[in-house]
């Protein structure tokens, strides 16, 4: 008896065992809550994905020479300017699995690295495993004179824009 009354007044009431318990226990109902609280917020709030821009200026078309393949590299675009004065656009996109094709001028193709497919300068395949031909984009002529590529609109390849 005498050692529990020696400890009486180091440890005060307020710091008993049962206060301790229900200190942890309320504490651990809060976190539980915030968390719960947390994860809701995060599962309620928009969850957008920041994609690059399909519509957008590649320059002028002084800048592409006649008879020239240009590759664009972070719009993963090929801007064909013909001989004849004629722009069209392709994508860089390999249509077997997605890897960036490029253009072999000495061979006068888009060759895709990954497995062997390759395309001719209009996107046509002439040797698989490519499944279809490069798809062709819009391209227009903007206020300013500038070329203006959009991703979005797909269109055949008969499809050319005279500048």
């Amino acid at each position: 008896m005498a050692e529990q009354n020696k400890h009486e007044g180091i440890i005060p009431e307020k710091f008993s065992r049962r206060y301790f318990l229900e200190i942890i226990g309320v504490g651990s109902i809060g976190v539980a809550a915030a968390g719960s609280l947390a994860l809701t917020a995060a599962y309620l709030s928009p969850n957008v994905v920041k994609e690059p821009a399909t519509k957008f200026k590649i320059g002028s078309p002084d800048n592409y020479p006649p008879g020239s393949v240009t590759f664009v590299q972070d719009k993963k675009v090929y801007v064909v300017h013909t001989k004849e004065g004629e722009f069209y656009t392709l994508s860089a996109t390999c249509t077997h699995l997605g890897c960036i094709a490029n253009w072999k001028e000495e061979e006068g193709i888009i060759a895709c690295p990954c497995h062997g497919s390759k395309f001719d300068r209009a996107g046509n395949v002439i040797h698989g495993p490519a499944p279809k031909p490069l798809p062709h984009y819009s391209i227009t002529l903007d206020d300013q004179g500038l070329l203006v590529v959009d991703k979005s609109v797909v269109v055949g390849d008969e499809v050319v824009l005279k500048a």
